[in-house]
């Protein structure tokens, strides 16, 4: 059994047809920054995107040049595998219907591709509630065929708490968990990280890593401010360490906060659909992530600079089509520069903050 409240479940329709607004805006940072008076000579780049699925695409999306442009620009991209790759989906009705994700390992490449990520250079998150949706034989599969991609996989119970992967010189440590589950508990211990107290994690785990950052799968869906469980959560990982926080689930835009020199992100949106084909405009708003982290010798893995890039996932036949804002038509840029103003405390767009400005930008921020 799933372990969301009631009240959670009740509401899960009406927010998804009108995502909400409501909430605190107090002590939220702009969407772009400078953590750092004196740039540093060297860094690395890390670009967070939102929630991968194939619920809303059947084919591989179209996207942006200026979108692929500016994921070409980082080291690592990292994200969440909102649904299992799998050869044949076992859930057959809830995955036709779209309430069990699955999607093909030859989906997740022709995807890759088109969006100009480097397998290589990128790392999936399993720690999501739909990680089990076509059973633990799914969830092997999974494993299995991101293996086979060659793309980094976080997330996973059985190694740890904190995973390590190269950025350039740093080594950049994540820790990936889900505060959501789907499926019986049974199933996803040992298998799935559900673990959010940073005090529970031994000290070594994160030993010799220069950057600690936290990808968690937290929150409630379709609501555009964080809950005060989810900020005193990035309260307590600011204090035990981790200097990054990049969230999901949430399916929306979220603001960010700086908590000391801890930058959180609680919601990227979706980097693809994950709800159904048809969905309101305000949950087709998704958001890129770029963060610059200092390689130099006495700064060694500070956050220098970061800046949410804003896009639109408009439909197209039997996919989507991923738009820097300043592309779109008038009256639509017009809604999500609203929209976007209602979640920041400054404008994302018409400062060279969408997308587009990663044709010209050498660095996250231009002061």
């Amino acid at each position: 059994m799933s372990n969301y409240p009631l009240s959670y479940k009740l509401s899960w329709l009406p927010r998804f047809l009108k995502p909400s607004l409501a909430g605190d805006a107090t002590g939220f940072a702009p969407a772009s920054g400078t953590l750092m008076d004196t740039p540093p000579g060297q860094t690395v780049r890390l670009a967070f995107i939102g929630d991968i699925s194939a619920v809303a695409n059947r084919s591989a999306p179209d996207c942006d040049p200026a979108i692929k442009a500016l994921l070409g620009t980082a080291d690592l991209v990292i994200g969440n595998c909102e649904s299992p790759v799998v050869g044949r989906p076992s859930a057959v009705l809830g995955t036709k219907l779209g309430t069990h994700h699955a999607m093909s390992e030859r989906f997740l490449a022709e995807t890759l591709a088109a969006v100009g990520i480097r397998r290589e250079e990128l790392v999936l998150s399993l720690a999501n509630n739909h990680v089990l949706d076509q059973g633990v034989a799914g969830f092997d599969a999974t494993v299995a065929a991101l293996k086979r991609l060659d793309i980094g996989v976080i997330g996973l119970a059985a190694n740890g708490p904190v995973e390590r992967f190269a950025a350039g010189p740093l080594a950049i440590g994540f820790a990936a968990f889900t505060l959501w589950r789907n499926a019986d508990e049974s199933l996803f211990a040992g298998r799935v990280a559900m673990d959010s107290d940073p005090t529970d994690w031994p000290r070594e785990a994160s030993a010799g890593v220069d950057l600690l950052c936290a990808v968690p799968h937290w929150d409630w869906e379709f609501r555009h401010f964080p809950r005060a469980g989810t900020r005193a959560l990035a309260q307590r990982l600011a204090g035990q360490g981790v200097g990054l926080i990049a969230g999901h689930h949430a399916h929306v835009v979220q603001p960010v906060e700086r908590i000391g020199e801890t930058v959180v992100a609680y919601g990227l949106g979706d980097f693809l659909g994950t709800a159904f084909a048809r969905q309101p405009w305000p949950g087709r708003i998704g958001g890129i992530f770029v963060v610059d982290v200092s390689a130099d010798a006495d700064t060694r893995g500070r956050v220098a600079a970061y800046r949410l890039h804003p896009f639109m996932r408009l439909r197209v036949g039997d996919h989507e089509r991923l738009v820097s804002v300043e592309e779109l038509d008038v009256s639509m840029r017009q809604k999500i520069e609203g929209r976007l103003g209602a979640v920041f405390p400054s404008p994302l767009v018409g400062e060279g903050g969408s997308a587009r400005s990663a044709e010209t930008d050498e660095g996250c921020v231009t002061e």
